[in-house]
């Protein structure tokens, strides 16, 4: 039988460790927001009005789209949901970071908080109003109209990365306060003074 105990990691176990990882976090999600705001305003400036430019031989084409729903265009409709859940994100990651410890986690959330912010943005200032801003998507993949694989922006790639980031650093046992769970088997031999009291 196998039972799971958690060891503490090395790194981040000095004092600075805590306010480190969450300038870390902070650091990150503020890059990403500013890159995709800027990358935003130049879809809007260069592609209003035109066709998809062709990248990469057909592989990749930049396009403007504007999205109502969430990211890869689910849930249109929804966008005054969206934006509540995306608050709701952004206040989690908050209240979490002072227990966090962890530079994984630390990237993690960072990338997920840039882009939860970056598509809030849109959603809050964006027409046609606050809460319901749809926001600027400019990559398609495969196809130009989205066919292939729904239009993105750098919000949600960062988003899904994050995401996949967090779901990897817990298959592998790392936790947010920096600690790392590893398997002990409960088997584990008894002292021998233990065993000769049992014969006895």
């Amino acid at each position: 039988m196998m039972v799971s105990v958690t060891a503490p990691e090395t790194q981040g176990s000095t004092p600075s460790g805590p306010r480190t990882r969450v300038l870390l976090l902070g650091g990150i999600a503020a890059l990403v927001l500013v890159a995709d705001v800027l990358t935003k305003i130049t879809a809007v400036a260069r592609l209003e009005g035109r066709e998809p430019v062709e990248l990469l031989g057909g592989a990749v084409y930049l396009v403007l789209v504007r999205n109502p729903g969430a990211a890869f265009s689910l849930a249109t409709g929804y966008t005054w949901v969206l934006s509540l859940v995306a608050v709701a994100v952004v206040v989690v990651i908050a209240r979490i970071a002072r227990r966090l410890r962890s530079t994984g986690w630390a990237i993690a959330l960072g990338l997920v908080l840039g882009g939860a912010l970056g598509n809030l943005a849109d959603r809050v200032f964006r027409a046609p109003g606050p809460l319901r801003g749809h926001v600027v998507d400019v990559v398609s993949v495969f196809a130009p109209d989205g066919s292939v694989w729904p239009v993105f922006n750098l919000a949600d790639s960062s988003i899904v990365s994050g995401g996949v980031l967090l779901v990897l650093l817990a298959l592998t046992g790392r936790e947010l306060d920096g600690t790392r769970a590893v398997r002990q088997s409960s088997a584990t031999p008894r002292p021998a003074s233990v065993e000769r009291e049992a014969k006895r």
